[in-house]
């Protein structure tokens, strides 16, 4: 792997899948989908994953090469990851199918190097759903180095997740991304109280976060930090889907905070990018030159 000193490294770890939409299969997989937006928009991005040795997963690694996606993706004895997409309103529903080859990371010694060079890595939940996978992950965030961006998207999906998980991930990151659905989640579970604001400095607060970032779909975002607080409403677009919106939302972030922009230009910044996500169709749509 060769460095372009001038870009920022920016890793997502976790899920590759293809997501069988109504309209046919796209790759995605929200680590992967934040390292395309994030390498589109300007980062030397990495895929940390694994696919099967079968056609599934050489048809995804055409398409990471197609997309000039970097990656280090494993081939292990299971099947490609595949996940069953319906669309109501344009909102994705997921089935995501189990014991896939994502489900088994191993913490290779190229991972490691590159997670120590990285200025950002992106990983969620439903990544960490099998022990061997977690451990992979939680091993290889160790050695990234103390001012990388460590965020943790939360992407909470049906029964893939855990308080336990959490609170290991959390104090892991020192970033994270929630939609106002999984805050709900978050203040049953941790008993918490107040408005948004006091939930999210709670959480800066315990876990000693640099930022906390609440998106609410089509109404605004709000970005937490111990110091600073921006609200953007979100911009009205005609909507094609809304797969990868978010991903995209993290990945403009991050890179432009890496580059040096201001808390609010980063969010101006993500909330254009979202918004353009939200006029296309899949978690991967061209940008325009």
């Amino acid at each position: 792997m060769q460095s372009n000193n001038k870009k920022p490294v920016v890793v997502g770890i976790g899920e590759l899948l293809w997501d069988m939409l109504p309209t046919g299969k796209k790759a995605g997989g929200a680590p992967i989908n934040f390292v395309y937006h994030a390498s589109r928009l300007g980062a030397e991005g990495y895929a940390i994953s694994a696919v099967g040795d079968d056609g599934l997963g050489r048809e995804i690694l055409e398409e990471l090469d197609n997309n000039s996606i970097r990656y280090l993706i494993e081939k292990v004895p299971y099947p490609t990851g595949t996940v069953q997409v319906t669309l109501q309103d344009g909102v994705p529903d997921y089935i995501i199918n189990e014991r896939v080859a994502w489900d088994h990371l191993s913490p290779t010694s190229n991972a490691i190097d590159l997670a120590e060079r990285a200025g950002a890595i992106c990983f969620g939940t439903l990544g960490q759903r099998s022990a061997q996978s977690r451990e992979t992950i939680q091993a290889i965030l160790s050695f990234a180095p103390d001012d990388a961006y460590r965020c943790f998207d939360i992407n909470l999906r049906q029964h893939y997740y855990t308080k336990e998980l959490i609170e290991e991930s959390l104090y892991l990151a020192n970033m994270l991304k929630v939609n106002d659905g999984e805050l709900v989640v978050l203040r049953d579970m941790f008993h918490l109280e107040g408005t948004d604001k006091e939930v999210a400095h709670w959480f800066i607060e315990h876990y000693n976060l640099r930022l906390v970032v609440l998106t609410a779909g089509g109404a605004y975002s709000t970005i937490y930090t111990a110091n600073e607080e921006s609200t953007l409403q979100t911009p009205e677009v005609q909507v094609a889907d809304t797969v990868g919106a978010g991903d995209a939302f993290s990945g403009a972030l991050v890179i432009s905070l890496l580059k040096g922009a201001s808390l609010r230009e980063a969010h101006e910044f993500a909330v254009r990018t979202a918004a353009y996500v939200c006029t296309k169709e899949g978690a991967w749509p061209a940008y325009e030159e």
